[in-house]
């Protein structure tokens, strides 16, 4: 489903991510409290719902927009609450 995302804009966010959970784990080397090091989990928890909600996004623009004028409604319509749930379940 590559078409229905802004994948470079989830490359970008998906990289950055990968950069803030390789220096959570230097911080635990580094001795770093660990009161800071849940800051910098909780970041990098929010930056993985944002890329959630670009997927979401695409997912609504084209998938479902596509599924309702040219497929059958009731099967977009359950598939965009399948995808729903999931991002909700994101915590």
């Amino acid at each position: 489903m590559r078409q229905c995302m802004d994948s470079d804009n989830l490359h970008r966010r998906l990289k950055k991510i990968i950069g803030q959970v390789q220096a959570i784990d230097r911080m635990i080397d580094e001795d770093i409290p660990c009161e800071d090091i849940l800051a910098q989990i909780n970041a990098a928890k929010s930056a993985l719902h944002k890329a959630g909600q670009v997927v979401l996004e695409g997912h609504i623009k084209h998938c479902v927009r596509d599924g309702l004028e040219h497929g059958d409604p009731d099967l977009t319509i359950a598939k965009f609450t399948k995808a729903v749930e999931r991002f909700a379940n994101m915590n």
